[in-house]
């Protein structure tokens, strides 16, 4: 992996989110990929388990949000990747770091966010 694939893998995360479906997590991520959404949380197994996380985790496609972030590392197939995201309708933001690792193919075996909200 180099700085080139990770943003282009961030990218697509974005544009997965604020897509209807989940028919992108198959492009972002392998199919028994782990997705973890805090460090010690156990790891969501697989594109359906991934999926059903997604869908209940957001509004869905026209939630107005905005996103930025900033590749901060890349050794081997890890990357970490600093984003910071506000939700409009409720107010919130978020920082995140993001562990994420890549195959050969480009997507996702493994997945760990960490995640702090910005004060009110």
């Amino acid at each position: 992996m180099d700085r080139r694939a990770l943003q282009g893998w961030v990218e697509l995360y974005e544009r997965a989110w604020r897509s209807p479906g989940t028919e992108l997590l198959a492009e972002l991520f392998a199919n028994d990929a782990e997705y973890r959404t805090s460090p010690f949380a156990d790891p969501k197994r697989g594109l359906a388990a991934i999926g059903e996380l997604w869908d209940a985790e957001r509004e869905g496609p026209d939630e107005p949000f905005t996103f930025s972030s900033q590749i901060l590392a890349v050794d081997g197939d890890l990357g970490v990747v600093q984003t910071e995201v506000f939700y409009e309708r409720t107010q919130r933001g978020f920082r995140n770091l993001w562990l994420v690792r890549l195959a050969g193919d480009g997507r996702c075996t493994s997945f760990e966010e960490w995640f702090w909200e910005a004060p009110s």
